[in-house]
């Protein structure tokens, strides 16, 4: 141990680290791995949609993603003219073009929030990650319920308006239909689980941090950088 200048051996005082410090880590763990899982689930199906009819006894399936439809496209097309119904590629051509960007826009604010955000946004930092999976839903209805209510009254059959079912079981004219999430919207949910995890594991890191009484809205150890220890006079 050094000695001082007063010739005493002075020992030094272990500080100890506030409760939950450990956790700062998960945080950002937590956060990363709900990132990528929203990129992930950029490049996968977002909702199946099937039809069944007598004359398609193995039914016709369209596969709907966030940048395009694949599947019986050309099939469902031709049905759809004949019910007066707008063609599948002109539904949300601007959500198409842009799902790149705001996928990658929300990974990062997402990130950014559990990071950087002070104790006092706790309660906003998983807002845009719900917002993720929400918009594509109301979206979704939107469009299903224009295209069911737009119909052209030239048509060679007359039906009236509908709204397709978005989930489970339902009917348009002649035909059955079934919906339900694929593979990319349970990726996209999974993420926000992770995100909503981050954010309560961030609460009490918050709670029990050092700096709990002054911080206001940006973390100033941007979660993980180590404390900066107070100057001695």
């Amino acid at each position: 141990m050094p000695a001082h200048d007063d010739g005493h051996v002075h020992l030094g005082v272990a500080t100890e680290k506030p409760a939950w410090d450990w956790a700062r880590w998960l945080v950002v763990a937590l956060g990363l791995g709900g990132a990528a899982l929203f990129v992930l689930a950029f490049f996968h199906t977002w909702w199946g949609f099937w039809l069944y009819a007598p004359q398609y006894p193995g039914g016709l399936r369209l596969n709907i993603g966030l940048t395009g439809m694949s599947g019986d496209v050309k099939e469902i097309d031709l049905l759809n003219h004949y019910i007066g119904m707008s063609h599948l590629e002109d539904a949300a051509p601007v959500e198409r073009r842009i799902a790149g960007y705001g996928v990658a826009a929300i990974a990062v604010v997402s990130v950014g929030l559990l990071v950087a955000s002070g104790r006092r946004l706790n309660k906003l930092v998983a807002i845009p990650a719900f917002a993720f999976p929400t918009i594509f839903l109301a979206d979704s209805f939107y469009w299903l319920y224009s295209f069911g209510h737009r119909l052209n009254p030239r048509a060679p059959l007359k039906i009236g308006t509908f709204t397709p079912q978005l989930f489970g079981n339902g009917k348009i004219g002649q035909f059955e239909t079934f919906a339900t999430p694929s593979l990319g919207f349970w990726l996209a949910i999974a993420g926000v689980a992770c995100i909503v995890a981050a954010a309560l594991v961030r609460s009490r890191v918050c709670a029990h941090c050092s700096r709990a009484g002054t911080c206001a809205v940006a973390c100033p150890r941007m979660m993980v950088l180590p404390e900066r220890k107070e100057a001695s006079s």
